[in-house]
């Protein structure tokens, strides 16, 4: 995803020369070609992300489109109390960039781990939260973020991600992407867990479950009128994120079914648990642990529908 990023940075910075990039001293070799394009407009701010958040609000409010780029756990936690006052206070036009969202870095351990940010960035007011399922995602959620008049989080993968949209889907912010019909369950795949999501749908298919899918990019604001739709006609929907199980996408989820009045669905939340997760492991090492593969989704889903295994 970060190398879509990088590309669809470049596209955006020629078509708008407000578009200006500031980086936490990651990345480098990435830009190479957005700083020999645009010299002026790159700015590594170094290990530094409070104050390369306090500098990117001061480009805001000079009439540019700033976006700050660095490491998930790095670009929200230590710079939360800027984002808050310099960005979101004044509503500016910023484009908050966190790489490595979830465990992209599970082997760097819980420093590096991000699985609280996008609870931080939903208690912002006005802060619009986007987590991208794959790399075209990424890019058009990057476009959807400049076009966007107020801050927008942007949490992406590291590297290698496949690429689950094989034709542009129509993006938008507050927009959930079906992918798959089914109405036994509906699974809502949030970040890049996506295509571990599309394969326990497979695997459902094979015992007869008929599971639909949808990327649900949009954190918030919610597709309400979708989340509607499922309540209505769906017995059961699932939340797969890779965060923990305060404030993130479950939790949005729940609370608007809750709060809507009328038929409400059964919930199931995959995701990771309330501690830090210190064991030496990869990324899909983590999620196989954590049933957050295609497997251990599909296990579980059959297991509370009360069907063999």
């Amino acid at each position: 995803m970060r190398n879509a990023f990088a590309d669809e940075m470049l596209a955006l910075a020629r078509q708008d020369s407000r578009v200006t990039l500031l980086s936490g001293d990651i990345g480098n070799r990435m830009f190479d070609t957005f700083k020999a394009n645009f010299p002026d407009r790159f700015y590594n701010c170094g290990i530094a992300e409070a104050n390369m958040t306090g500098v990117a609000a001061g480009m805001a409010l000079c009439g540019l489109r700033p976006v700050t780029y660095t490491i998930a756990a790095f670009n929200t936690a230590r710079c939360l109390e800027q984002i808050r006052v310099d960005i979101c206070y004044q509503h500016l036009p910023v484009v908050i960039v966190g790489t490595g969202g979830g465990l992209s870095y599970a082997n760097l351990g819980p420093t590096h781990h991000a699985l609280e940010d996008v609870a931080w960035m939903r208690s912002l007011p006005g802060m619009t939260v986007v987590c991208a399922g794959d790399p075209v995602e990424t890019r058009l959620a990057l476009r959807a973020a400049l076009a966007h008049d107020g801050p927008v989080y942007l949490r992406v993968g590291k590297k290698g991600e496949p690429c689950v949209h094989q034709t542009l889907p129509d993006f938008a912010l507050g927009r959930c992407l079906p992918l798959r019909q089914g109405d036994d369950v509906y699974l809502l795949a949030v970040g890049s867990l996506l295509p571990e999501v599309l394969r326990a749908a497979e695997l459902l298919e094979q015992k007869g479950i008929h599971a639909g899918v949808a990327s649900m990019p949009t954190v918030k604001p919610l597709d309400t009128a979708f989340l509607a739709r499922l309540a209505e006609t769906v017995p059961l929907v699932a939340v797969v994120e890779e965060h923990g199980p305060f404030g993130g996408a479950f939790e949005a989820v729940a609370a608007f079914f809750a709060s809507r009045g009328g038929r409400m669905p059964r919930l199931a939340r995959f995701g990771t648990p309330d501690t830090f997760l210190c064991a030496a492991g990869g990324q899909q090492w983590y999620r196989q642990r954590l049933g957050l593969d295609a497997a251990g989704m599909a296990t579980h889903l059959l297991t509370i529908m009360g069907e063999p295994l």
